[in-house]
């Protein structure tokens, strides 16, 4: 059911480059589609809209159905149990906790000329989040996105969120009031990050889209990347499990299955040393996937593609594959994790030992769980407040800063060859000497 290979299998490096690489095309016929949906937004706004909702969520609506309306909202919150309220609410908290630590404040100095050099922060005016609405929905995204957008200081946050029944879930609808929500439409699709691209009659254009979903969305964000900024383009969910052998096979287990529930392009991967312990882990997770009755159609795909279990000949060798997957999530599940934490350099998110289980960090510890998939840890990081920002520069030259400086930059432009920089330095330092 998962394959255990060794470290010198000739299979090895065939598995990792399939890991790495199978989120990586879009289908050609899946990019013709999305553009044809986005050229049709673009022409046609509030009308395309209502078109491709009727199409793909099975409900009709007039141009002022689209908005999600308070009423509606407060209406779904009270379908919502106490308790769960009470966990997205305290979920909610723990975000923005660990989000107020990301705050940034810029910076200022004076050289030794007098100049003046700065980088100011300033929030983004409007974001876009998508909340995927299809096979389940998912409150957690929605916190995710829009509380570190809050505190950076947004002053419009937007969501968009299909409702194939028609409805929005309680959830959602609790996670849209807790986390400060300012309007949630009922779109999805290629067609909703269009409409925050370009705006419509309705739905307001956004400065950056922000959010997961399916292959159409990962293709729209990747096209417009440019009109609008985006965050990344997600896809499918990977976990590496690094372990000495030293825990109950169940904690592996279940975290392997608990990505690979995801979706069937979903990746687990466990490393470690002890051959025992793969074969603890594999009969484990053999008897989850067999219990009748059990939901597990996705899961048992996932790991039949890409689930894998890895033997090495030590920890450190576990480390350096790990660094060159670059996984999303990464659990080390070893005898003191912290002190091998400075050697993983390429992760979206590290678990230190066996009570840090993943599914805490995608609801409940605070971090956030928009993570860079497919390898692009390498060069991605979380999703934080620091993305709902832009910085600029601020230049203030003085008196001697123009003198000392002013000529060295004219020669710089001469040998760029751009006469107009130039003269636009020199005719300040002449008017410097006439003084």
């Amino acid at each position: 059911m998962i394959e255990i290979i060794e470290r010198g299998d000739s299979a090895f490096q065939k598995y990792i480059d399939r890991i790495v690489t199978r989120g990586e095309r879009i289908p050609e016929d899946v990019l013709k589609s999305v553009n044809e949906i986005i050229e049709d937004v673009r022409e046609n706004g509030d009308s395309a809209l209502i078109k491709y909702t009727e199409k793909f969520d099975g409900i009709k609506l007039s141009p002022n159905e689209l908005d999600i309306n308070t009423s509606e909202i407060d209406s779904a919150v009270k379908e919502l149990p106490g308790d769960d309220y009470d966990v997205i609410e305290t979920a909610a908290k723990r975000i923005e906790d660990y989000h107020g630590h990301q705050v940034q404040k810029g910076l200022s100095f004076t050289d030794d000329y007098g100049n003046v050099l700065e980088q100011v922060v300033r929030p983004l005016s409007r974001v876009g989040v998508y909340v995927p609405g299809g096979r389940l929905p998912y409150p957690s995204t929605l916190l995710m996105n829009a509380i570190p957008a809050k505190i950076a200081g947004v002053s419009e946050i937007v969501a968009v969120h299909p409702t194939p029944g028609g409805s929005i879930s309680p959830g959602v609808a609790a996670a849209a009031k807790i986390s400060g929500v300012n309007n949630i439409f009922r779109i999805g699709g290629a067609q909703a990050i269009a409409a925050l691209s370009f705006g419509t009659e309705t739905i307001p254009k956004a400065n950056k889209v922000v959010g997961p979903g399916n292959v159409y969305v990962a293709a729209a964000k990747r096209l417009l990347f440019g009109v609008v900024d985006i965050d990344m383009i997600a896809g499918p969910s990977e976990i590496l499990v690094i372990s000495d052998g030293k825990c109950d096979p169940a904690y592996v287990a279940r975290d392997l299955l608990s990505q690979a529930e995801h979706d069937p392009l979903s990746a687990s991967i466990l490393i470690t040393p002890d051959p025992k312990f793969a074969e603890c882990v594999k009969e484990e997770i053999g008897s989850i996937l067999g219990a009748k009755g059990t939901d597990t159609a996705v899961a048992l795909d996932s790991i039949k593609n890409f689930g894998a279990i890895i033997v090495v000949s030590d920890i450190d060798e576990a480390i350096s594959i790990a660094n060159e997957v670059a996984p999303e999530h990464l659990e080390l599940i070893v005898e003191n994790p912290r002190d091998h934490l400075e050697k993983i350099v390429n992760a979206g998110a590290v678990f230190l030992g066996p009570n840090s289980t993943e599914p805490i960090g995608d609801y409940i510890a605070g971090t956030n769980h928009v993570l860079p998939t497919g390898g692009t840890a390498r060069f991605s990081s979380p999703l934080g407040v620091y993305d709902f920002v832009k910085r600029m520069s601020v230049i203030e030259i003085s008196n001697r800063g123009l003198r000392e400086l002013g000529p060295k930059a004219v020669r710089f432009a001469e040998m760029e060859g751009l006469s107009a920089h130039a003269g636009a330095i020199v005719v300040r330092l002449k008017k410097g000497a006439d003084k």
